[in-house]
């Protein structure tokens, strides 16, 4: 990756939808420089996806997650990330082993979600974290 492969991704972090034309201008290059370094970068496995942000009026969470230590935390972030509600799975360093990014209904919903996570044998607690704002940055 170069410097320009950063540029057209800064652009499509914020918005994954911005015609190749419009991040060309941005960038200073051509539309068809554009689509191949874009093209690049997602056969190299750069770009991963493609995603929606939702303003949804859903209760939006972090439930962070500490499994027993014998455990393959990979296998478990692949499972709970079928989880319907979960939008990102982040595994991380520090007292938590697994990253939940939930978008559930309501509080209800989230609450479903903890209890079905608390009852899986390798999850040992869970934290949660009301998300009250965001900012796309």
């Amino acid at each position: 990756m170069d410097d320009l492969d950063r540029e057209i991704l800064a652009v499509l972090r914020r918005d994954a939808r911005t015609p190749y034309t419009e991040i060309a201008d941005r960038v200073g290059t051509s539309e068809g420089t554009v689509r191949n370094r874009v093209e690049g970068m997602i056969e190299a496995g750069v770009i991963e996806r493609f995603t929606v942000a939702t303003r949804t009026g859903n209760v939006k969470a972090m439930v962070e997650v500490s499994v027993t230590v014998d455990v393959d935390t990979t296998a478990v972030s692949e499972r709970v990330a079928e989880w319907a509600e979960v939008d990102f799975v982040w595994q991380v360093s520090g007292e938590e082993d697994v990253v939940l990014v939930v978008d559930a209904a309501d509080t209800a919903a989230l609450n479903d979600l903890i209890t079905r996570a608390r009852e899986q044998p390798e999850i040992q607690s869970t934290k949660t974290r009301l998300i009250l704002d965001e900012r796309i940055g």
